[in-house]
């Protein structure tokens, strides 16, 4: 186990900066995993609203795919709208239980497909759609891989995934459904999400935690090398008005920044100091109109509290203006899943 729990989280304490500001988390899991080796096994709806009322004014948040609650029978193509049937159920909750107290409302829902399929993979669409007719958003299928198996993640993915001409089948099929792609890959696969986001210019891509740059394994002393890769291909992706960037995922072990290992967890101004550079490059290149801040609870939560990790990205953006900070932690998210 990576991560160290609660306790661990509570010895560093903040309040919320800036608590009034409105805020759709777009990237959160929702996962019962009494076997799985990470620190927050169980993380359903009590879990996340727990988080979400910790402090910041989180309206509204997003589901993304995670391999939870497949259907255990039936179509072996069809099994992932599992997870979009217990995702919708647990949004229908949210639902009431805000009614009452104003709590956080899962609003948009990702699922699980695989592409490979080619034309096939329509059905398991039109399965994720009835299963979830009005917050059903799009479709995350992993492409992250390395040389390093280690970094693999629930299932092993081909190398050049992206660029496989059965994968591109199903992958055009998004856009007739008005569904998005989550791209979660690393830094030295960017040229790959570049190719496909140029081949499919009317299908909206949603880059994942910046697009991964790794500092771990080999990538552990070659942080500035890492770096100034991933700015050129980020400042490249930036030229297709179809790709979003999600401004997050640098909490995971895999970034190689080792605050899960501290004794303490880190403050907001320690994780603003060193996201600050990768963000920043973001937004210069993304512009504030495409760039949204993202959670990735409980993933990232093996580094920081709920908390902590907003206050970092507001303090990474302290001096834009009200228009911007209304942007990037909420509006653009509700824009780009079609919330309202």
């Amino acid at each position: 186990m990576t991560g160290k729990g609660e306790d661990w989280l509570a010895l560093t304490r903040e309040e919320a900066i800036d608590p009034g500001l409105p805020i759709c988390d777009p990237h959160h899991h929702l996962w019962n995993r009494a076997d799985d080796n990470h620190a927050y096994p169980h993380y359903l709806l009590d879990e996340l609203l727990r988080d979400t009322a910790s402090g910041h004014n989180i309206a509204k948040t997003v589901f993304i795919e995670c391999g939870s609650h497949y259907r255990d029978s039936g179509p072996e193509n069809l099994r992932p709208a599992g997870e979009t049937e217990f995702v919708e159920a647990i949004a229908k909750e949210s639902e009431r239980r805000h009614a009452i107290d104003g709590s956080a409302i899962v609003a948009g829902i990702v699922g699980y497909a695989e592409f490979r399929q080619g034309e096939a993979v329509r059905a398991l669409l039109e399965a994720h759609l009835e299963a979830s007719p009005t917050r059903f958003r799009g479709i995350r299928q992993i492409a992250a891989w390395d040389t390093n198996s280690e970094l693999w993640h629930r299932n092993p993915v081909p190398p050049g995934l992206l660029l496989d001409a059965d994968f591109r089948r199903g992958f055009a099929c998004l856009a007739g459904y008005g569904l998005s792609y989550e791209a979660w890959l690393y830094h030295h696969q960017l040229p790959d999400l570049l190719d496909l986001a140029r081949s499919f210019p009317d299908t909206t891509i949603i880059l994942n935690h910046i697009g991964g740059p790794l500092g771990v394994g080999a990538f552990a002393t070659l942080r500035e090398g890492v770096f100034n890769y991933w700015k050129h291909y980020i400042s490249r992706l930036a030229e297709c008005p179809n790709v979003v960037v999600k401004l997050g995922g640098l909490g995971m072990p895999i970034g190689g920044f080792d605050w899960h290992t501290r004794p303490a967890p880190p403050s907001s101004g320690e994780l603003a100091e060193t996201m600050r550079p990768y963000f920043l490059w973001c937004l210069e290149t993304f512009g504030t109109e495409r760039c949204m801040f993202e959670s990735n609870f409980p993933v990232d939560k093996e580094s920081c509290s709920y908390v902590t990790i907003w206050n970092a990205f507001k303090r990474i953006v302290e001096g834009f203006s009200a228009d911007e900070k209304a942007r990037l932690f909420h509006d653009n998210a509700v824009r780009t899943y079609r919330l309202d």
